[in-house]
């Protein structure tokens, strides 16, 4: 914690714990101790830039897979097993496979499995019969309170890219508000998402409350081998730029 009151978030780890193959697989620990090069300039903004991408797209593996499903299995299902039920088991493979070739480690998927979680419950909420935003109308044997389960699977591929972002990445946060105002923060939010059907909808203000929290916070990541920083909030609405875009 520093002065301030503010903190600092590290995401690394120990040099012994990276070279053992349990804790990181071969591609993993290439990508984040890649071969030095000695380059200035626009060669090195390309390298960068190329290597940047290189970890995303590795960090988005799980989400562009399961995606890549959603969008792929027809609404008739595949063999008459029903669509939700085909994603479910799609979802639990690249799961599977995920954990045996030591590209998620189990502490990972102990993460994951909150978002999964958290998501159902949103799920459920949202489709029930008195707030009724969406619906799955579809019919499947996976499907609990009218949830299908591979549903929570969406929102645990969003928290599988945060992990794996944070390790390749090296990320670095500082100057972090206090974790107990993050804390009422969050459970504003999370509290608003629920409320908003019978009272007014906040959102608006927490948006404020959250700028003026996170102005000062630096994120720093590592696209090759050299640290390097932005403003927190640059990369959190560049983000929400392109996903309103896409």
């Amino acid at each position: 914690m520093n002065q301030d009151g503010s903190v600092t978030i590290s995401s690394q780890i120990p040099s012994a714990q990276l070279s053992t193959p349990a804790n990181l697989n071969r591609l993993d620990r290439f990508l984040i101790h890649p071969p030095p090069m000695q380059i200035e300039g626009l060669q090195r903004f390309v390298l960068e830039f190329f290597w940047f991408g290189i970890k995303e797209s590795r960090a988005c593996l799980f989400a562009g897979l399961f995606f890549l499903a959603i969008f792929s299995v027809p609404r008739t299902g595949i063999f008459g097993i029903a669509r939700y039920d085909v994603l479910l088991v799609i979802a639990v493979v690249i799961q599977s496979l995920m954990v045996m070739l030591k590209l998620e480690s189990w502490a990972e998927v102990k993460a994951i499995t909150l978002f999964h979680i958290l998501g159902f419950i949103l799920e459920v909420f949202k489709t029930s019969p008195a707030i009724g935003s969406w619906q799955y109308p579809e019919a499947g044997w996976s499907k609990i309170f009218g949830v299908p389960l591979f549903s929570g699977f969406m929102y645990a591929a969003v928290g599988s890219y945060l992990i794996q972002c944070w390790r390749l990445q090296n990320i670095r946060i500082y100057y972090h508000p206090p974790i107990v105002l993050t804390l009422i923060l969050s459970l504003a939010l999370y509290a608003n998402f629920f409320t908003h059907h019978f009272i007014g909808d906040f959102r608006w203000y927490l948006a404020v409350i959250a700028l003026g929290m996170y102005i000062r916070t630096t994120l720093e990541f590592t696209p090759y081998d050299r640290p390097r920083r932005m403003p927190i909030l640059l990369g959190v609405y560049t983000n929400r730029f392109f996903y309103l875009v896409s």
